[in-house]
C-alpha cells in the first residue's frame, strides 16, 4: 500500500490523493485550489499516467474536493466513480456552476486555461459516477463486494454538509481510513459524524482547524441564542442583516437555524432573500430530507421559510429594506459574488448590520472586513475603490468542520499505526504533530510531502 500526495503545497487547496494498492490505483478525492487560477489550481494529476487508474472516490461535493472531477475522469475514463445520492446530485450542479464561472473569468480576467471543462464534460464524467450507500462494503467498481474481496471501499457518514462521507479503504488484510471532511458534534441539520472506532491501521485526517483552540464552554446551543438575539437587536434598530454564506452546506443550516427560532417564538417571521445557486442546492436537501442523515427530517427549507430567490441580474436593484435577512453567496465575498456586490451598498451605513457565521480567507474580501476597525477603508474589488466600514459587523462560529480537540481525541482513541495529516495550513498541522505525537508515542505521525510517495 502506497499514499502520493496530489496536492502541490501542503495546505488547504486543491485536495486529492492517490492510492496504489497492489496492482490496483485509487483516488481519493479530485479537488480544484480556491485561491489558484488556470491548471495551476489543480492537483498535480501529472504524477498519475493517464488511463491508469481504476477508481475515484468522491468524500463530498466541495469544491476543493470535487471541482476537478470531470478534468480527472478525462484522463481516466475507465474508471468508475463512487459517492453518495447526495454528492451525486450536489456535485452536478456545482460543477456545472464551476463551469459558468469559469467561463467567466475567461471573459473579464482573460485566463486562457479556462474553462478546465465543459458542460458537455461535466455530462460525459456524470456517466461514470455510482450512487453508493453508507456502511456496505463494495468493489473498486462500485458493486457490493464479495466473499474474499481483495479490495474494499466502504462510505461513512462525515457529519459535514449532505452526502459527505469518510471513506475506508481494506486491501488485503490491511486498512486506511480517510476522514475527508469531518464534523463530529450535531450542527443544525446535519447530524454528527459515524465514524470506524476500530481496525484501522493508517488515518489521513484532515486538520482545518488545528490553529483554532475553541474557546472554553463554547457550544452551538449558545452561539445560536446569541445570534438570535443579534438578529432581534438589528431589527430593533430597523435595520436589515446581511449574512455572506456559502450556497453549499452554510446556507442550508443558516435556514434551519432561522426556522428553529422562529418556531421558538425567538424569532419573528422575516423575509429572507437568498441566491440562485443556494436555491438548487436546498432544493436537493428537502429532496432527500426523510432519507439522509440529518435533523428535523420533516422539515421542507424552501416551503416552511419561503425564501425570495435573488438573480445576479436583480442584486443591482436590491436594497437592503428594513427587518429583512439576505443571506447571499458566496462566503467569502469574492469578487463579483452577490454579496460581494450588495456590500457595497451597506459597507458605509452605520444603520446596516454585517453578520459573518463562518471562515474566511484573511485575503479574502470577507476576511479583510472582518479583520478591519470601524471607520477602516476595505478593498472589495481591486479594480474599484475601497469603502468605509461603518456598518455594524458581528462575527459567529457555525463551522461545519470538527474542532481540533475533537479531531485529536478521535485519533488518540481509533490509535492507528499511523496517521497522515492532509487539509490544513503549516501550523494546524504543527499543533496536531505536537498532540498525536505526544499521546500517542507508538503511531508515526506524518505530513505527507506533496509528490512523494510514502509507502504505508
Amino acid at each position: 500500500m502506497e499514499f502520493v500526495n496530489l496536492t502541490r503545497r501542503q495546505e488547504i487547496g486543491a485536495n486529492s490523493y492517490l492510492l496504489r494498492l497492489g496492482g490496483k490505483s485509487v483516488i481519493l478525492d479530485s479537488g480544484l485550489h480556491p485561491k489558484e487560477e488556470g491548471f495551476g489550481a489543480t492537483p498535480d494529476f501529472s504524477l498519475v499516467p493517464d488511463g491508469t487508474v481504476d477508481s475515484i472516490l468522491v468524500t463530498h461535493a466541495h469544491q476543493d474536493h470535487i471541482g476537478s472531477l470531470p478534468f480527472l475522469t478525462r484522463r481516466h475514463p475507465e474508471a468508475a466513480v463512487l459517492m453518495t445520492e447526495g454528492t451525486h446530485r450536489i456535485g452536478d450542479i456545482m460543477l456545472h456552476n464551476s463551469v459558468n464561472v469559469m467561463l467567466r473569468q475567461r471573459e473579464a480576467d482573460k485566463i486562457l486555461d479556462y474553462p478546465l471543462f465543459t458542460h458537455r464534460g461535466v455530462e460525459l464524467s456524470r456517466q461514470k459516477w455510482l450512487r453508493c450507500p453508507l456502511n456496505r462494503p463494495l468493489a473498486l467498481n462500485g458493486e457490493r463486494a464479495a466473499a474474499g474481496e481483495e479490495t474494499t471501499v466502504e462510505f461513512y457518514h462525515a457529519g459535514h454538509i449532505l452526502g459527505s462521507t469518510g471513506v475506508l479503504v481494506r486491501h488485503e488484510g490491511r486498512s486506511l481510513f480517510y476522514t475527508g471532511d469531518v464534523h463530529f458534534d450535531d450542527q443544525t441539520i446535519m447530524r454528527r459524524a459515524d465514524f470506524p472506532t476500530s481496525g484501522v491501521d493508517v488515518l489521513v485526517m484532515e486538520t482545518t482547524r488545528g490553529d483554532s483552540p475553541t474557546p472554553a464552554g463554547f457550544n452551538r446551543a449558545d452561539e445560536e441564542t446569541r445570534f438570535g438575539q443579534a438578529v432581534l437587536d438589528a431589527f430593533a434598530q430597523g435595520s436589515a442583516v446581511t449574512i455572506p454564506v456559502f450556497a453549499l452546506g452554510k446556507t442550508q443550516e443558516l435556514l434551519a437555524m432561522l426556522w428553529k427560532l422562529r418556531h421558538q417564538g425567538s424569532l419573528p417571521s422575516t423575509p429572507i432573500y437568498i441566491g440562485g445557486l443556494s436555491t438548487k442546492i436546498t432544493e436537493v436537501y428537502d429532496a432527500l430530507a426523510d432519507v439522509s442523515n440529518r435533523s428535523l427530517a420533516d422539515l421542507q427549507l424552501l416551503q416552511d421559510l419561503a425564501p425570495y430567490v435573488v438573480s445576479g441580474n436583480e442584486i443591482s436593484l436590491l436594497q437592503p429594506r428594513k427587518r429583512c435577512l439576505f443571506a447571499i453567496s458566496s462566503g467569502m465575498m469574492t469578487e463579483h459574488t452577490l454579496s460581494n456586490l450588495f456590500a457595497r451598498k451597506i459597507l458605509e451605513d452605520e444603520s446596516q448590520h454585517l453578520f459573518f457565521v463562518g471562515y474566511a480567507d484573511p485575503e479574502s474580501p470577507a476576511g479583510r472586513i472582518r479583520s478591519a476597525k470601524r471607520g477602516d477603508e476595505v478593498s472589495l474589488d481591486e479594480n474599484l475603490p475601497p469603502l468605509k466600514l461603518r456598518c455594524q459587523v458581528n462575527q459567529f462560529n457555525f463551522s461545519a468542520h470538527a474542532t481540533r480537540e475533537s479531531l485529536r481525541d478521535y485519533a488518540i482513541a481509533l490509535q492507528p499505526r499511523k496517521i497522515l495529516l492532509v487539509h490544513g495550513d503549516a501550523p494546524a498541522i504543527a499543533w496536531f504533530r505536537r498532540e498525536l505525537a505526544q499521546a500517542l508515542p507508538g503511531t508515526e505521525v506524518i505530513a505527507p510531502e506533496p509528490g512523494v510517495a510514502l509507502a504505508l
